[in-house]
């Protein structure tokens, strides 16, 4: 049964997501390229400081891209700057080599995981991050390699954000995570290249068998001791042309929240962030009744203080 006071929330997220999504940019203070040794080679990422050095350690946010791309190409994808600027946490967008995450079991994945965990670590001894505030946020191949760490480094994370990916299957076993992470999925029912029911990806950079994403989910949801049931809204919607539905969905009785937002219908595409044109017809519908990012950043926020 949906709760008036479960709807409020959708209602309010709803509203939320709009306003930020009409904010102006804000310029930052900081944005520049950092390098590191990590697995015997130089690893690049963009650091994005809203307020610089005269502040105390600040929440980290990293962001791994989707597809062959780089973080210098993902700075305002996703919308998070513009959500977040006024709470300044430090948003960290590492770059894969050769633009690709290595998302199969092996060293390759293993040194893409160490890359991750070695820029935390640098960030943290340089004063920058709380160690006690780290944010993940993967799209795409990039959800993959973020529920990789996920899975394996919990203890790293006090929040994790997986859009349009799934677990790959062998990695279901393994994964076990032992820490509670504030936790959630967004994902189309009717995405071309990540089936939401599992089965196998078809990115141009992986082909990896996914879990079904209730079964990864699932696993999140037993890391932070969640009950068996599920409270469920429907966002409002915007577009009566839009053929797409998106349903808010969190588990009862977690120690933090685990949720998915669910869309009917959707895509391999971000909501909140359209592109339209011919890349819009080649990922499948796409929903607008809610900013991504702005829920992403709510979900983050509360545990960032």
């Amino acid at each position: 049964m949906i709760t008036r006071k479960f709807r409020l929330l959708v209602l309010g997220l709803a509203a939320f997501g709009l306003a930020c999504a009409g904010m102006p940019e804000r310029a930052a203070a900081f944005a520049g390229r950092i390098s590191i040794q990590s697995g015997g080679r130089t690893r690049t990422a963009l650091i994005v400081e809203h307020q610089r050095l005269k502040r105390a350690r600040r929440p980290l946010i990293i962001v791994l891209h989707g597809g062959k791309g780089y973080g210098t190409r993902l700075g305002h994808h996703h919308g998070l700057e513009d959500s977040m600027w006024s709470s300044s946490p430090v948003m960290v967008y590492p770059d894969a080599l050769g633009g690709n995450w290595n998302v199969a079991a092996g060293a390759p994945a293993k040194h893409d995981s160490q890359f991750v965990r070695n820029l935390v670590a640098k960030l943290v001894a340089d004063g920058i991050a709380d160690r006690r505030r780290i944010f993940l946020v993967g799209s795409s191949s990039g959800g993959l390699m973020a529920l990789h760490l996920a899975c394996e480094h919990s203890g790293l994370f006090a929040g994790v954000a997986i859009l349009i990916a799934s677990l790959p299957a062998n990695l279901a076993e393994s994964c076990h995570p032992m820490h509670a992470m504030r936790f959630l999925m967004i994902a189309g029912t009717a995405d071309p290249f990540i089936p939401y029911q599992g089965g196998k990806a078809t990115l141009a950079d992986t082909q990896a068998e996914l879990l079904p994403v209730d079964k990864t989910l699932a696993i999140f949801a037993r890391a932070a001791h969640c009950g068996i049931g599920k409270s469920m809204a429907e966002f409002p919607h915007h577009d009566p042309k839009n053929p797409t539905r998106a349903y808010f969905e969190r588990f009862k009785g977690c120690k933090v929240p685990v949720e998915l937002v669910r869309i009917q219908g959707g895509g391999h595409s971000i909501p909140g962030r359209w592109k339209g044109g011919e890349h819009g017809r080649m990922v499948g519908p796409y929903n607008n009744d809610f900013d991504s990012a702005s829920l992403i950043w709510s979900l983050f926020h509360k545990a960032s203080g």
